[in-house]
């Protein structure tokens, strides 16, 4: 597995979708400031132009290294199209961050439309991206990264947003059969990882707030802490936040995957029969 700093260092090239704001923009940020060259990607051509001035502010040379290129992830022609120009610009890629996703919420029966567009940015997206991107980072032969932004809905899948749900377990699955793939292909220096933020204050989930809960971290502390998970080699990035420590995602993550081995109904955690049991377990 590539050492972070092998992979961060000045002049090797990140490619980060979803990057005009949020979880996106606070990475573009930090692999700016390592020296790195940065392709920030996104649909927003607005938000996109504005957030490439403030990852540009951060660079030694920001005129030859950071680039902006409006992308639609679940579009997979996009997205060959997205490589295309990054190739052509600098050559491979060392770090690729399929990052983008919305969330504009969805019920089982609820409008096709909301369906369609969050399965294809936010699983369809990853999958063009690794699909796209992965073969020619692992043809070039230096160490390379793969980081997928997955959910910690897409692990116990909570009631309210099935469509999301649904998206980012896929997310998770496809990480986990990439980062299988990718170790037993021979001489490969690519690794894979899997971003499990917490509550994140971002445009994602302000729901119309303007400051920030006590309860989430900025981007920025996501990023961080997914910084400090990649040195030490993780895959599964599980953050905590101001509400929720590790231990108590540990529980939870666990009594989802009890619902199976014990036959429980789905979703115990929200059912009137198991409401209680879960809480003196989670006390426990």
């Amino acid at each position: 597995m590539p050492d972070i700093q092998s992979v961060m260092d000045k002049a090797k090239v990140a490619v980060v979708t979803g990057a005009s704001s949020g979880i996106g923009l606070a990475a573009a940020k930090a692999f700016a400031a390592r020296g790195m060259c940065v392709v920030l990607a996104d649909i927003d051509r607005e938000r996109l132009a504005d957030a490439e001035k403030q990852v540009a502010g951060l660079s030694d040379n920001p005129a030859t290294d950071v680039v902006s290129i409006q992308t639609d992830v679940s579009d997979r022609s996009a997205v060959e199209a997205l490589e295309r120009t990054v190739l052509e610009r600098f050559g491979r890629v060392h770090l690729l961050m399929n990052n983008a996703g919305i969330q504009p919420g969805s019920s089982l029966f609820g409008p096709q439309a909301n369906w369609d567009r969050v399965l294809g940015v936010n699983l369809m997206g990853v999958i063009h991206g690794t699909r796209v991107f992965g073969s020619g980072m692992v043809a070039h032969g230096k160490p390379a990264m793969i980081i997928n932004t997955g959910s910690k809905q897409g692990i116990t899948t909570p009631p309210g947003d099935p469509a999301y749900n649904v998206a980012k377990a896929g997310v998770k699955a496809f990480t986990e059969a990439l980062a299988h793939d990718l170790r037993n292909t021979e001489g490969c220096q690519v690794s894979a990882h899997l971003l499990i933020p917490g509550f994140v204050f971002t445009p994602l989930t302000s729901r119309g707030r303007t400051e920030k809960p006590a309860g989430a971290w900025t981007a920025e502390q996501t990023v961080d802490f997914m910084m400090e998970s990649l040195a030490r080699g993780d895959f599964y990035i599980l953050c905590p936040d101001n509400d929720v420590d590790r231990a108590t995602d540990e529980k939870r993550i666990a009594w989802a995957a009890g619902d199976i081995i014990e036959n429980r109904p789905p979703l115990s955690r929200w059912h009137p029969d198991y409401t209680a049991k879960f809480e003196a377990y989670l006390k426990g």
